[in-house]
């Protein structure tokens, strides 16, 4: 009888599910860690082969990049329409469905779309990112796993995975949470943050223990007296802010505007994304491949103390604005950083005592806040990126700065604003199941 009683409470049902989300939420973070860590090495993998490629092409890019976004576009717009883009938007829709498992948004067949079109882009040159879509594939995996377990799903599960996603995709388990909380939730709630966390230290652990405990951007021990920082601070706030909202502005007026033009755009969307891959390539080609890819050499380039040409920053904005508006998969954490890095190189001059590579790290962060308008995520993905505590405090203000700066220039956060674009489909297809 004391056996018996002693193992009833594992008959309980409570108990049962308890123990299977449990195990979901285990399961689905070391998967995404896993997933994470291996999207992250053949997107570097696949940016070295096109950069041996592209010095071989040379002008024959001018023809090969617009092709290939028609095609990818064609071929997304076609088959997987809820994998364009940068992948936080459709989480963000999804979050908001009362039966997100239902969602295309966040299914396997998205998500393996999202991976492949990515690499596909960035074998084009294109000016993305894998982080964002990262995010989109993570919550895709933790909903999976959910629905194998049979654990009911909600928005935490959702929001989970895709923190976990970011924890992976940087190496930075901090910002995984606070990205979470800042930008995918629409509300503070104990059990999501319990969730999150669960989900981002699982998958961080995961990354670093294959991976190592690696810098994304290298390490930077400089520091800046008060008094420059005093000066140089509220000017790089601004300067990243006004950057960074127009960008976003611009993006969201490519999405949601009403003008003429626009008409046009929606109607032929391919051409459109071929008109965007040759401004990818010229600015590719007349760069000498500077500007193709993530950026992720460049940036650190600069943080490191090396140097650029003063067109980087411009021509890398271009590059970005085209590859984002072109309907492409893929994400703009990435190039946004590198753009930001390339303004700080153009503003080094200017405050002569303090090292180039502060400046540089600095206006990142600035920049990154006026596209995204997270300020704390910001701040904490280029500190765990760059492992820069010094530096914490200008961070932080040079965030501050930049948010109220770019809020001026766009009042609509990125991120929210594209997820209306997936919110009725989303929602018309939420009773139907996910592939």
């Amino acid at each position: 009888m004391i056996g018996v009683r002693l193992l009833s409470p594992l008959a309980s049902p409570e108990l049962r599910q308890t123990l299977r989300r449990r195990a979901a939420t285990l399961l689905g973070a070391v998967l995404i860690g896993l997933v994470a860590l291996a999207f992250a090495m053949l997107s570097d993998q696949t940016q070295r082969v096109f950069a041996a490629g592209a010095s071989r092409l040379g002008p024959a890019l001018l023809a090969i990049t617009p092709l290939g976004f028609m095609l990818l576009v064609y071929l997304t717009r076609r088959f997987t329409p809820e994998a364009r883009g940068s992948g936080i938007p459709q989480v963000i829709a999804a979050a908001r469905l009362p039966q997100p498992e239902h969602s295309p948004l966040v299914s396997l067949r998205t998500a393996l779309a999202k991976t492949v079109v990515t690499i596909a882009g960035l074998m084009l040159g294109a000016s993305s990112g894998r982080e964002g879509p990262t995010v989109q594939i993570s919550a895709a995996i933790m909903t999976a796993m959910h629905r194998v377990l049979k654990v009911p799903l909600s928005a935490a599960v959702v929001i989970a995975g895709g923190a976990a996603g970011v924890s992976g995709a940087f190496n930075t388990p901090l910002a995984g949470v606070v990205f979470a909380l800042e930008e995918l939730a629409a509300a503070y709630e104990q059990r999501l943050t319990l969730l999150v966390m669960a989900a981002v230290v699982i998958s961080g652990l995961v990354s670093l223990g294959i991976a190592g405990d690696y810098l994304y951007f290298g390490s930077l021990h400089d520091s800046m007296t008060l008094a420059a920082g005093l000066v140089a601070v509220p000017v790089i706030g601004v300067v990243g802010g006004i950057a960074g909202g127009l960008f976003s502005r611009l993006v969201l007026f490519a999405a949601n505007g009403a003008a003429p033009v626009l008409t046009w755009v929606r109607r032929h969307p391919v051409i459109f994304a071929g008109v965007c891959g040759l401004a990818v390539a010229l600015m590719g080609v007349g760069s000498s491949g500077l500007t193709w890819g993530t950026g992720y050499a460049p940036a650190r380039a600069l943080i490191e103390g090396g140097t650029l040409p003063l067109w980087y920053a411009p021509a890398k904005f271009i590059a970005t604005l085209a590859t984002t508006i072109s309907g492409i998969p893929g994400g703009v954490f990435a190039p946004s950083l590198s753009v930001g890095a390339g303004l700080g190189g153009l503003l080094a001059p200017l405050f002569g005592g303090v090292p180039p590579g502060t400046i540089a790290l600095l206006m990142m962060t600035s920049y990154f806040v006026g596209v995204v308008r997270a300020p704390l995520t910001s701040t904490v993905i280029v500190m765990e990126m760059t492992d820069t505590h010094s530096l914490l405090l200008a961070l932080i203000a040079c965030a501050i700065i930049a948010d109220g700066t770019a809020a001026i220039v766009c009042k609509e956060r990125l991120y929210h604003g594209l997820a209306k674009g997936f919110a009725g489909h989303a929602s018309a297809a939420a009773g139907k199941p996910a592939e």
